[in-house]
Formats: structure tokens, C-alpha cells, sequence
């Protein structure tokens, strides 16, 4: 008998209710608008200031691109769904925004693996930072970084598009991603969930044992200097980071480690790496930064000095 695949999808969202999703609406409407705000303005200080050419903030500036990126992939269509009846998604349209989550996300780890081994360098290896950290370097690890996302992205949502979808075609969840799709084939996915499988092992594993190997020698670096001032700094400068890895690998993690269900717990987690962490970064990055203060500050007092 011929398979037949589905050629839309329903994406069943976070909530029925009238009135609640109207207060979702603006509650996420607020988040996106200040989440491209606030990497926007990243994005502006560090390529407008001198003093941040480094290759901390050449990092730090593709970050704020990919999570600008990453939120407008989920947000928009998000909104939309929220005041729609609606809630429709092409087969092609699905499939396109989850090969943009997964390229967005498979990214982002691998240059928060980068910026690790950037502050590794530069605090136990500070008089070879320059040399190390070259501008080919840093180029060359963010070149990487795209690469590995966009080939895992191409790789497992070809392989997912090329599975039978015969019904039904109800995702639990508000967009597109690896784990309420893939709980819809019909056909066997061995071969599919084997690439996943890998993708996460090598890629979520491998970057997260980059992270925790540079940080632990940090740490190290760090309470081995007997001046306090010292440490403070160390620890002042890679806490911003720190937190940020701690909320997105904590996070998605366990929202792809965990089997599919459609849950409540599984849509905040879902929430909290899509939406959520694109808008604290920036905040995290810009408040706990002397640096990027006083960028700011300078930006903006030339843009007053300005003739009207």
C-alpha cells in the first residue's frame, strides 16, 4: 500500500486559552523586540568601538548574530500562532525552521566552545595570547563554528525530511524541532535517529568537554595566583560566560536528551533556549562588562556631540 506524507503540519502551541494567549502575546512580543535591541546593540558597539577589536568581542559580536538569528527563526512565527486559528505549518515550511534551529543551536555551542578556549589562552597563557589568538585563528575557529552548523543542520533534517509522515501531523509543541517531529514518522527512523545520535554526542558532548576542560584549567590558573585582585578579575571576566553556558547547555540538554511528550516541562525548556537565552546574553554580557559600559557610554556621548 503507497504511503501517503502529510503535506502540512498543526503546531498545537502553548495554550488554548483565549485570554492567556493574548498576555503571551505581548509578554513575547516585549522579549523579541528587546532581544534584537540588545544584540542589535552588541552587534554596533563592538564594530564601531576600537577598544573591542579583540578576539574576545570578534567572538562575542557572532554570537549576538546567531542569537538575533536564532529568536527570529522561533519568535515570529511564535506570535503569529499565538492570535491565529490557524496554526498551520507547511511540510517544507517545518522542515526549513527546524534546519535553521538546528544550524542556529549546533552554532552558538560551538562558538561558546571557542570564547572557552579564548579566555583559556588568555589567562593561563597570557604572554602567548596575542600569537595564539592571531586574527586567522579567530577567524578560522568562527569559519568552524559555521561550518559544523550548517553541515549538521543539512545532514539530519535531510535525512528527517526523507522519513514517511502518514499521520497524524500534530506537533506538541510551538515550533519545529528535532524531538516532536521525529515522535510523527511512520517509517523506521534508524537510520535518522543514528545521525541525531551522533550529532549530539559529538557535537553537544564534544563541545561541552572543551568548555569544561578550558574552564577547569581556568579555575586552576586562577587559585593558584596569590594576589585576590588577580583571581577577582579571572573570575569577574569568564563568570559572564560561564552563565551563559550554564543556561543554554542546561537547557537544551535536557529538552534533546529526554524522549518526546509534549509536556509543560518540555515547552519551557524549549522557551528558555529559543527565546529566553538570545535575550539574556546580551544583558549578561553588557551589565557584568566594564568594558562594554563604557563602549556604550562612548557611543553614545559621540552620537550627542553630533550636529543635528
Amino acid at each position: 500500500m503507497e504511503v501517503r506524507n502529510v503535506t502540512e503540519f498543526v503546531l498545537l502551541g502553548l495554550t488554548s486559552n483565549p485570554r492567556t494567549r493574548v498576555l503571551l502575546f505581548v509578554l513575547f512580543l516585549v522579549i523579541y523586540l528587546l532581544t534584537l535591541t540588545g544584540n542589535l546593540l552588541m552587534l554596533l558597539v563592538i564594530s564601531s568601538d576600537s577598544h573591542l577589536h579583540t578576539p574576545m568581542y570578534f567572538f562575542l559580536r557572532h554570537l549576538s548574530f546567531i542569537d538575533a538569528f536564532y529568536s527570529s527563526v522561533i519568535v515570529p512565527k511564535l506570535l503569529r500562532n499565538l492570535i491565529s486559528e490557524w496554526k498551520t505549518i507547511s511540510s517544507l515550511g517545518c522542515f526549513i525552521q527546524m534546519a535553521l534551529v538546528i544550524f542556529s543551536g549546533a552554532t552558538e555551542a560551538c562558538l561558546l566552545s571557542a570564547m572557552a578556549y579564548d579566555r583559556f589562552q588568555a589567562v593561563c597563557h597570557p604572554l602567548m595570547y596575542v600569537v595564539t589568538m592571531n586574527g586567522k585563528v579567530c577567524s578560522g575557529l568562527v569559519v568552524i563554528s559555521w561550518a559544523i552548523g550548517i553541515s549538521a543542520s543539512l545532514i539530519n533534517t535531510l535525512l528527517l525530511a526523507e522519513e514517511n509522515f502518514c499521520g497524524p501531523n500534530v506537533i506538541h509543541s510551538f515550533a519545529c524541532e528535532i524531538p516532536p517531529v521525529l515522535s510523527l514518522v511512520c517509517s523506521d527512523p534508524h537510520i535518522t535517529v543514528a545521525s541525531i545520535l551522533t550529532t549530539m554526542v559529538i557535537l553537544g558532548l564534544g563541545t561541552l568537554v572543551l568548555l569544561l576542560g578550558s574552564y577547569s584549567r581556568i579555575i586552576l590558573t586562577a587559585l593558584g595566583i596569590s594576589s585576590a585582585t588577580g583571581r577577582s578579575k579571572i573570575f569577574s571576566t569568564c563568570s559572564s560566560h560561564f552563565l551563559v553556558v550554564t543556561i543554554f547547555y542546561g537547557s537544551g540538554v535536557l529538552r534533546y536528551m529526554t524522549p518526546a511528550s509534549g509536556s509543560a516541562l518540555e515547552q519551557v525548556l524549549s522557551l528558555q533556549y529559543s527565546v529566553v537565552t538570545p535575550l539574556l546574553n546580551p544583558l549578561i554580557y553588557s551589565l557584568k562588562n566594564k568594558d562594554v559600559t563604557a563602549a556604550l557610554r562612548r557611543m553614545l556621548t559621540r552620537r550627542s556631540r553630533l550636529p543635528l
